[in-house]
């Protein structure tokens, strides 16, 4: 399972860094990035489902496809002048504090020492946003939170999946029509150029479709409140992606937070007592 999920969490900070790697260097628009990446994902997902020996009913939900949509449309358009590493706070911060919500109203119990574990994650969070810094636009910071509410939704549908590779299959299908109509509204800007493509391509072929069909394996047998504690990871892998990759400054608080954060997940994830066992299966 721990396996699996520092899969999914590379694989979410790998999609933050692709994008603002490919909108930085102006290599292409944010609408043609996110048509290209849910296009490229949908095929790739295809392509498994006709390799797959056991074909499960495809079961469409329009409202699926629509999170799916939201996330992608907002995730692209925020990361037009926010850093790879802000973003991912951004996003995934909502995505905590949805989740964790969500589960709260409906009935997940957090003992002592998961409260802890998640306050201190907040709290490696909060040192990052200090000032010192960049402080993002407020208004690409609110589209990325937009993202982070479509995300928190869509990983709260997954948890009714019964089939992660049909499920995400269709919910990608689905997100298409969204996104072309976003790209449709915003074609007066577009553009593109061959590295544009490719890191959109890898994005949606790779960090997302495979990602995601792994992410909804996951939730389906997590509750609510670890599946939303371990995305706090996701911030620290961009911030390090954004120094390797972008350039973006790296600093000991950085480093610090990033021990703060991680040291907090560990506190959820590792958490064994009783019927809030992180890693409990539901029925």
């Amino acid at each position: 399972m721990l396996l699996k999920i520092s899969i999914a969490m590379l694989a979410f900070a790998a999609n933050s860094v692709l994008c603002r790697l490919a909108l930085a260097e102006q290599q292409i628009d944010p609408m043609s990035f996110s048509l290209i990446r849910v296009c490229s994902g949908a095929a790739v997902l295809l392509l498994l489902y006709m390799l797959s020996g056991h074909k499960t009913k495809i079961r469409w939900n329009i409202k699926n496809g629509f999170f799916l949509a939201l996330y992608i449309i907002a995730f692209s358009l925020a990361y037009l002048h926010i850093d790879a590493g802000v973003g991912a706070l951004l996003l995934f911060g909502t995505v905590q504090l949805s989740m964790v919500g969500y589960g709260l109203c409906h009935g997940e119990k957090i003992n002592m020492r998961r409260s802890l574990g998640l306050a201190i994650a907040i709290l490696g969070i909060l040192i990052l946003l200090l000032p010192g810094a960049s402080a993002p636009h407020l208004g690409y910071a609110a589209i990325m939170v937009l993202s982070g509410i479509g995300w928190a939704m869509y990983s709260i549908a997954g948890k009714n999946m019964q089939n992660p590779l049909a499920s995400t299959l269709a919910n990608f299908v689905i997100a298409i029509p969204f996104v072309l109509l976003a790209y449709i509204a915003f074609y007066p800007q577009s553009f593109v150029h061959i590295q544009g493509i490719l890191l959109a391509l890898l994005s949606g072929g790779l960090a997302s479709s495979g990602a995601y069909v792994l992410w909804y394996s996951i939730v389906k047998q997590i509750d609510r409140v670890t599946a939303s504690s371990v995305q706090l990871s996701v911030p620290c892998l961009a911030i390090l992606g954004g120094v390797l990759f972008i350039g973006e400054t790296l600093s000991w608080r950085i480093i610090i937070s990033a021990v703060i954060v991680l040291v907090g997940i560990a506190l959820v994830v590792f958490d064994k007592s009783g019927s809030n066992s992180a890693f409990k299966v539901k029925s």
